[in-house]
């Protein structure tokens, strides 16, 4: 099973990428566990997780949680998926990013 978190400000604008992503999850028959959490909770779990994701509004935050040191992947969903909750391209992305890094 493929762990994916997702970032955002208050963990709330994700919720419907979430949705969206399970949703194309189901589709393609990926087992997968997607959460949305805000920043000051994201910092506690990133090594819990196979990949981190971060909302557009949050990408100034990358260095800082990458300076964390962590091993996990930490990417910013590409501004468009993430307007159009694009959670096929967003899971896509995911997906792809956790097996480069294994």
């Amino acid at each position: 099973m493929k762990r994916i978190l997702l970032v955002c400000n208050l963990g709330m604008s994700t919720s419907m990428l979430v949705q969206r992503m399970e949703k194309a999850a189901v589709e393609k028959e990926i087992e997968v566990e997607i959460t949305a959490v805000p920043l000051t909770t994201a910092e506690k779990q990133i090594d819990e997780w196979d990949i981190v994701m971060l909302g557009p509004q949050v990408r100034h935050n990358l260095k800082q949680l990458t300076a964390l040191g962590s091993k996990t992947p930490i990417e910013v969903i590409d501004m468009r998926d993430y307007g159009l909750m694009n959670g096929a391209n967003v899971l896509a992305k995911a997906i792809e990013l956790i097996e480069k890094n294994k």
